[in-house]
């Protein structure tokens, strides 16, 4: 008897009841071999890798600000009363079997889940993969990045050390800021008056229930559109043949009805397997040598005091520094209504940015279907605007950081301020404009709309229909293309 026989009869048990032959034709769709394409899966397998060491230390933290006893490692707060979340973190950072590795890929995964999703939405921004039919994904990747940061800051709050609560602090003034419903939304998030006893408990919840939840569901939205729509693909250099059993002899290279690429199963399948191991071994490199948040220096919960230099995560400067430059003379009133720069900063200029980028394509809007990506060269307004926006954030997140710039500088934060605000307004306008010029926007055909592939292309030498060229499977879509 053969070593595979139990396989084969336990697959055709499974396959009576669950029909999975059916299912053959998901396993060979086409994924085209492109590298870039692959930060999407890091996005997913940190978000993985999240859950996991997120379960691990929920076991052992307490979402409580009641003081107990601290009996733990850390030799300068033995004895001391202090809030049982505090404590917790202790015992898990310095006591706990692992406790201190876990609790870094934790940070390291939330960070590199944030990074890869930002480059895996820059990359479809500048190559246009954004447009008509792919509008929804558009969106919900959108929603994925902001429920990312929300995550983040709810994180934040947990240890319930002085760094913790001053930012949690700085969330909760802004919470308060919304007109209208600014008192109901600090009573519903944050229990209440901050510091409150129902905070924690509160930010808990969020955390570990709440939002992982919305953030596995618009994956799983996600995912869904990515299988029912066929994947965006690079031009192509030319004509490519088809596999050996397929209803057509070979794939014109502008045919956009074909995907070229791998199969799901068994080549793009074992593609993710590699790039999970490589972001597992990535995530563990960098729990075991760099350090995260040492809450046993900044001490626990003091509303007395206030630590000397606070910063959010770098892919929540950017937030900050609209607080840190929006001035205390842009408050308002509308009809009755009183509208604060706290607002206008932590809440309003923000979600601008998000909508902005959420309506990108209905600005940039095609009326017929776009199979292939687009060159980011022959777009000279569409990639003029990303550049634009890109230095944008990045000199919202230098205002963030305006203690350390005038710390560099030798001079006030007061001092640099004016200079933020006009390079807030100016760098990315101008950075833009250079864009434009220098991709030719501003000769005879300024309209950027290119990326199609160019006609009268060679036909490629003997490829499979796979941009390798290399030996293809016989998988139904994979091998001619999926329909």
């Amino acid at each position: 008897m053969s070593r595979l026989d139990p396989l084969y009869r336990a697959y055709g048990w499974a396959d009576a009841r669950l029909d999975l032959d059916e299912d053959q034709s998901l396993l060979g769709k086409a994924f085209p071999a492109e590298d870039s394409f692959l930060l999407g899966e890091v996005a997913l397998f940190c978000f993985l890798i999240l859950v996991l060491t997120g379960s691990f230390l929920g076991f052992f933290f307490e979402p409580s600000t009641s003081d107990v006893e601290y009996e733990g490692s850390v030799a300068q707060y033995q004895g001391e009363e202090m809030p049982e979340a505090f404590v917790s973190v202790l015992n898990i950072t310095y006591d706990v079997p692992f406790g201190m590795l876990i609790r870094r890929m934790h940070h390291w995964a939330a960070h590199l889940f944030v990074a890869s999703m930002a480059l895996h939405m820059l990359r479809v921004f500048f190559t246009g993969a954004y447009r008509n039919p792919r509008e929804p994904n558009w969106l919900v990747g959108t929603g994925l990045a902001g429920m990312s940061m929300f995550a983040a800051y709810t994180g934040y709050a947990l240890p319930f050390d002085e760094f913790a609560s001053t930012a949690v602090g700085i969330g909760y003034n802004v919470a308060l800021s919304v007109p209208l419903v600014g008192d109901l939304l600090g009573k519903l998030v944050f229990g209440g008056e901050f510091p409150s006893s129902a905070t924690i408990p509160r930010f808990y919840f969020l955390h570990v229930f709440v939002i992982p939840l919305v953030i596995a569901g618009l994956i799983a939205v996600h995912m869904v559109i990515l299988v029912r729509q066929k994947h965006t693909e690079a031009g192509r250099d030319g004509d490519v043949n088809a596999v050996d059993g397929a209803d057509r002899e070979r794939v014109d290279r502008d045919d956009d009805s074909v995907v070229v690429g791998l199969p799901a199963f068994p080549n793009q399948a074992a593609v993710s397997a590699v790039v999970f191991f490589l972001t597992l071994a990535a995530l563990s490199l960098l729990a075991g040598f760099l350090p995260v948040h040492n809450i046993a220096e900044y001490g626990p919960n003091d509303p007395a005091s206030t630590p000397a230099l606070i910063m959010p995560d770098w892919f929540l400067m950017w937030g900050y520094g609209f607080l840190k430059l929006v001035p205390s003379w842009m408050s308002f009133d509308v009809l009755g209504v009183h509208v604060s720069s706290e607002f206008v900063g932590g809440l309003l200029l923000p979600g601008l940015v998000f909508g902005a980028v959420a309506l990108w394509p209905f600005v940039d809007y095609h009326d017929d279907p776009v199979h292939f990506t687009a060159d980011p060269i022959e777009r000279p307004w569409q990639t003029a605007v990303g550049i634009a926006g890109v230095t944008f954030i990045m000199v919202a997140s230098i205002a963030g950081m305006d203690v350390i710039v005038a710390d560099v500088l030798g001079t006030s934060t007061a001092a640099i301020k004016p200079l933020l605000i006009g390079a807030l307004v100016g760098v990315p306008i101008v950075s833009g404009l250079i864009t434009y010029a220098t991709l030719g926007g501003f000769g005879d055909d300024p309209s950027g709309g290119g990326g199609d592939p160019e006609p009268d292309a060679e036909i490629a030498d003997g490829g499979e229909a796979r941009p390798d060229g290399g030996d293809a499977p016989d998988d139904g879509d994979a091998g001619e293309g999926e329909r």
